[in-house]
């Protein structure tokens, strides 16, 4: 494999790794902040994808539908957190596990309901439909850059969110101890409704960017959330920085296996054996990546809340 092919794939990897960071840094804090296991938080994704896609259709614009469907999936987020998700914050998380599996199916069959069972198509804005040369002779789609920095830039603004802000300090003290916060009069409750909007707003965010890429349809959240598990689990429930990273080494090391070890394997072995056993291998080697972290890093590579 050459040096520019070598750097494309570097690349699709970053982007894959920046898209699961969308995801599992809204999920990573619904859980290590609010203890909830949220299976629907792959919904989120979906109505961000949907609603993206109909107000770019609706404006013929990409960038206001994107502005418009944002809000509106943190606001989807609003609601199923006041009417659903609130009384199950002191249940145990079989509890949670069995309503969230629910709503996923809530979700679905409502999403067939409005936009049918057809997928829809999302193009991405024309500024961004061509291509650039970050490396003479190696142009890569202008819309998977705008991706990687959509991603960088949700990143820096949750570390100064959670890290460097008064509201930030209620999260984090929240988390650590939820009734000694309680106990100096903040009401947490409001708290853990902006936390699961911001989580909600986020996998949107993640749903409106992948539309371009892959097919906006039904059931696409359930796809990308066992990735974000993953995620989680390397980079440790509830670190921010930890989501960034893990989601970026998910990446890189799904991307490079999906397009190196079955060229390895064709050096001992048939073309259609090789790719057999090659993308088996690939599929597994984010999991694989997982349990060598935890041999390590029982907790994930980063500690909570940073």
């Amino acid at each position: 494999m050459d040096g520019l092919l070598l750097v494309e794939q570097a690349l699709n990897g970053v982007q894959l790794g920046v898209m699961l960071f969308l995801m599992a840094a809204g999920l990573t804090l619904i859980f290590g902040i609010m203890d909830m296991i949220n299976l629907a938080h792959g919904s989120f994704y979906m109505v961000g994808a949907f609603l993206t896609a109909t107000f770019t259709g609706l404006f013929d614009s990409f960038v206001l539908g994107l502005i418009v469907a944002v809000p509106l999936a943190a606001a989807v987020g609003v609601v199923v957190e006041l009417v659903a998700l609130r009384t199950l914050y002191r249940r145990d998380h079989l509890d949670q596990v069995l309503a969230t599996f629910g709503l996923i199916l809530f979700f679905n069959e409502l999403v067939k309901i409005i936009w049918g069972p057809v997928p829809l198509r999302l193009t991405p804005p024309e500024f961004l439909s061509g291509q650039v040369e970050l490396i003479p002779g190696a142009p890569y789609p202008a819309f998977r850059l705008a991706v990687i920095v959509v991603g960088i830039a949700v990143a820096l603004f949750l570390w100064v969110l959670i890290g460097r802000t008064r509201l930030g300090m209620r999260i984090r003290a929240g988390a650590s101890n939820r009734e000694m916060v309680t106990a100096l009069g903040v009401d947490i409750a409001p708290i853990f409704t902006a936390v699961f909007a911001l989580g909600a707003g986020l996998a949107g965010l993640a749903g409106a960017m992948a539309g371009p890429i892959l097919a906006v349809e039904v059931g696409m959240g359930e796809q990308i959330l066992i990735l974000t598990f993953v995620v989680i689990v390397i980079g440790g429930l509830g670190s921010i920085k930890g989501a960034f990273v893990g989601a970026v080494l998910v990446g890189l090391v799904d991307t490079f296996g999906r397009v190196l070890l079955p060229a390895a394997f064709k050096l001992f072995l048939d073309p259609s054996t090789a790719d057999g056993v090659g993308s088996s291998l690939a599929s597994m080697s984010i999991y694989i990546l997982m349990a060598a972290v935890l041999a390590f890093r029982p907790r994930g590579l980063f500690p909570a809340y940073g």
